[in-house]
């Protein structure tokens, strides 16, 4: 069911304020360029094309997406095909699911700096996971993992967090497989696992930091506060196991919801109101066991917090390590399974109809080509004779 609201909506009517926050330096130029981009997703600014069904003449005019991974409208043929493919690498093992949270101490620097805030928490949720799987006392071998960054809380506000999905095992230096000794109720010990993730990103972090004040080429070169790092170790760090996913299908699913998430779903959005400029959405309250609540926030905090959470250009926010890892898994895998009893895949759950292009909304059939492209002057209604005139053609 298409959602009355999106954020779009929201980012056309705000457009001018949005444009002032940049000249405010609220939000920055690639923070504007994505917002743009959103705005105009499936709208005639990005131009179009004309389909036309061969069996029964009838015209359909469709306006481009803008395929930018930030935005609710763009992310479900990408997340289809990205599924399907680690489906494909899924063993025949239990896995973990284990979510690192960095304290809200860090939430300046994940503000200032979220490459190099969001790049040492990989390096260091890996080198923890890594550290406890190749000592002998937890597994004794080297495992894998798929690791998703989120940056945002249900309030949208900045709550970055790596969810990791983790094989219940991993291969020797002998190459056999060896299976986790947990009996499958947890991982590694998450008191332990929490110690040490926080020493390990406190030194990636300073790591980077001295990276990039090596490369950067301008005169001021971050400096990361020692009140800040001292209050990192003052507390109590959280890593959250949750429950081993009870199978294949489980982890699948697991993935549909997490992989190509973003800030927020337009669906989750039931009012905007421009006469008060206000926003509200549905949020859950984990604190209140999970119940549904609604915020209303002022348009400019809404558009605020939601660009907090656009990820500097080019940065992986989906990484897999160690057997997952690209240069492995092609060779690690196929040599797993051999080493696995044989299981069959489980049928894939039925996900409800999906929409088809090529299926013509008029006669229901696979009949429908792409006619004509139009850029964003939109199709004129020469075009539209043009499109008629084509099909005829077509039909005879």
């Amino acid at each position: 069911m298409q959602p009355v609201f999106e954020v779009a909506h929201l980012l056309r009517s705000q457009w001018p304020a949005i444009e002032q926050s940049l000249k405010n330096k609220t939000i920055n130029s690639w923070q504007i360029r994505t917002l743009s981009a959103l705005s105009k997703c499936r709208t005639a600014a990005l131009g179009g094309h004309i389909d036309g069904c061969t069996a029964c003449g009838n015209l359909r005019i469709s306006y481009n997406s803008c395929r930018n991974r930030h935005c609710p409208k763009c992310q479900g043929n990408e997340r289809e095909a990205w599924i399907e493919a680690r489906r494909r690498e899924l063993l025949p093992v239990a896995y973990f699911h284990v979510v690192f949270t960095l304290p809200s101490e860090l939430n300046v620097m994940c503000m200032l700096y979220p490459g190099i805030a969001y790049s040492a928490l990989f390096d260091a949720v890996w080198a923890t996971v890594n550290h406890f799987a190749k000592d002998e006392k937890h597994l004794g071998a080297t495992t894998g993992m798929i690791a998703i960054l989120h940056t945002w809380g249900q309030q949208l506000m900045l709550h970055p967090h790596l969810h990791c999905i983790i094989p219940a095992g991993g291969l020797t230096k002998q190459a056999k497989w060896k299976h986790s000794k947990t009996n499958g109720n947890y991982l590694f010990p998450v008191k332990a696992l929490s110690k040490v993730f926080r020493a390990k990103y406190i030194h990636h972090l300073r790591k980077k930091v001295k990276e990039y004040n090596q490369l950067s080429l301008l005169e001021k070169h971050i400096i990361l506060p020692k009140d800040i790092i001292g209050s990192c170790f003052k507390k109590e760090w959280v890593v959250y196991a949750k429950k081993p996913f009870s199978g294949v299908n489980s982890v699948v699913e697991y993935l549909g919801r997490y992989t190509h998430k973003v800030a927020i779903s337009n669906h989750r959005i039931i009012n905007i109101d421009n006469t008060d400029n206000t926003i509200s959405f549905f949020y859950k309250d984990y604190k209140d066991k999970g119940r549904k609540k609604l915020l209303t926030l002022e348009h400019a905090e809404f558009i605020r917090r939601f660009a907090l959470h656009i990820l500097p250009k080019g940065f992986v926010r989906i990484r897999h390590f160690g057997l997952l890892s690209s240069t492995s898994k092609t060779s690690a895998i196929p040599l797993i399974r051999k080493q696995l009893p044989e299981t069959k895949m489980e049928p894939e759950k039925s996900k409800g109809p999906i929409y088809n292009p090529l299926v013509c909304p008029c006669c229901k059939k696979e009949t429908m080509i792409t006619l004509l492209n139009f850029d964003m002057r939109g199709p004129p209604l020469n075009w539209i004779n043009k499109s008629s005139n084509l099909l005829q053609s077509l039909k005879k």
